[in-house]
């Protein structure tokens, strides 16, 4: 009962009550007029009373009932929602989806069904049922009987006994036995297609209605954290493309230059043979192989920093770890990572923060002869800080400019750093080491 109906049903009772007290005050006053008469008049309106505000009472007592469950359903519903809101792996959001609506709707069994443009279950995610006993059942099902309902917008399916509808396919051999369901779609804005099941309520013999809201509420937080993961992922993807073409440029840059520097030095090992100048001879092709050793290490150097990818099972933090320790095996540089809070970047940002850290290391490598190299990130409200000094020979970045053998490596950290909108500084200076810093200014999107 609403408080609207309440409000006017203990109206009318006031209005009966007032009408029945006058009746007798002048229908029946000869009565009312001894004590005995009043006695029982005060026992009637005493007895009204109690009844009356008994009634109150109880409604009202039942409405905060009904109140408190709705919170708590509002709560566990919160709860629900933030721990899935909180992942970006769809595998992980779909298994934390169907666990979370079991708990919410205190269900020993659920399932997330998630279906191909033709309506086939191209995937399905159960919880409440343990490993040994899905491998007994064997493969997941193929989306005949009631699994090959593909509910619309305003669909649902609410049965109390699963096997009395005519769309059941029966169960499996060793699957468990189940009663009731409980079955929601999931509508998303991206391309996903899926029902959210439910079956076997604990508490009670079958799910109620109030049941079905709570799941279709709960579906409409779900689809929501689904979007975010596929759109987590299309980030991902669209990164690795950009991130494909970027290198593919920086390759044919840099090949290019080595190719022109290889054949400066063969045509200078030309003239000089054939001027019989062999010592200028065997200096060019001193410095030819020393080339030649400086890309064959830089070539293994970009096939760790290729290998490190930041992706669905390796979140930015791991991805730079994993690399600076592969970085020490081959460096016999002594690494250190610092991270100050935690980093929450969008994927493009991540994956040419990566690539200028990784950079910076290998030019450490190369040129400083350290013995200790530092990478320090610090994240704020509106934008990301990286650093990388090593404690090496450090070098005069003008002069380094004019060396002989191609060198580009600070020219590629610069344009990373701006193509995010960030800015690049170096500091060295010989003797002093080499410092490297990088600050990228971060809108809302890219957090």
């Amino acid at each position: 009962m609403t408080l609207g109906r309440l409000k006017w049903t203990f109206l009318w009772i006031l209005v009966v009550l007032f009408v029945f007290v006058e009746y007798g005050r002048y229908h029946l006053y000869p009565f009312f007029d001894t004590w005995s008469g009043r006695l029982v008049m005060d026992l009637v309106i005493l007895v009204g009373s109690v009844f009356f505000f008994g009634a109150v009472f109880d409604v009202l007592s039942r409405l905060h009932r009904q109140r408190e469950r709705q919170n708590r359903e509002l709560l566990a519903l919160h709860r629900a929602a933030l721990d899935i809101y909180g992942e970006l792996s769809l595998e992980t959001v779909l298994q934390k989806v169907v666990d979370q609506a079991r708990q919410l709707l205190e269900a020993r069994y659920g399932a997330v069904a998630v279906y191909n443009e033709k309506g086939d279950v191209r995937q399905f995610i159960t919880s409440g049922i343990g490993d040994e006993e899905r491998s007994r059942i064997g493969s997941p099902p193929e989306g005949r009987g009631l699994l090959g309902t593909v509910l619309r917008e305003g669909q649902r399916l609410r049965l109390a006994d699963i096997g009395a509808d005519s769309r059941a396919a029966g169960f499996p051999p060793h699957h468990p036995k189940m009663h009731t369901l409980l079955a929601v779609p999931i509508l998303c804005k991206s391309p996903f297609r899926g029902n959210l099941y439910v079956a076997e309520k604990k508490a009670t013999p079958e799910f109620s209605a109030e049941d079905e809201e709570s799941l279709i509420r709960f579906a409409t937080s779900a689809a929501i954290a689904i979007d975010n993961a596929h759109l987590h992922h299309r980030l991902r993807d669209l990164a690795v493309a950009d991130e494909r073409v970027r290198i593919a440029r920086e390759i044919h840059d840099g090949l290019a230059q080595i190719l022109a520097y290889v054949n400066t030095k063969a045509q200078a090992v030309k003239e000089y043979l054939q001027r019989d100048r062999v010592e200028e001879a065997s200096q060019q092709l001193e410095q030819l192989a020393a080339a030649a050793r400086d890309v064959y290490t830089d070539a293994r150097e970009g096939i760790v920093a290729l290998r490190t990818q930041v992706g669905t099972d390796q979140c930015f933090e791991e991805a730079l770890e994993e690399f600076i320790d592969r970085w020490q095996e081959q460096s016999g540089i002594v690494g250190e990572l610092k991270i100050h809070g935690e980093i929450t970047i969008a994927p493009t940002i991540e994956l040419q923060l990566l690539r200028i850290i990784q950079e910076a290391l290998s030019n450490a490598r190369k040129h400083s002869r350290a013995q200790h190299a530092r990478v320090e990130l610090r994240q704020y409200d509106t934008s990301i800080s990286a650093s990388v000094e090593d404690d090496g020979a450090g070098f005069d970045p003008a002069a380094r400019a004019r060396a002989a053998f191609p060198q580009f490596g600070l020219a590629i950290m610069k344009e990373r750093a701006e193509s995010i909108g960030g800015s690049f500084d170096l500091d060295s200076s010989p003797g002093a080491g080499t410092r490297v810093k990088i600050d990228i200014p971060l809108t809302a999107e890219q957090l």
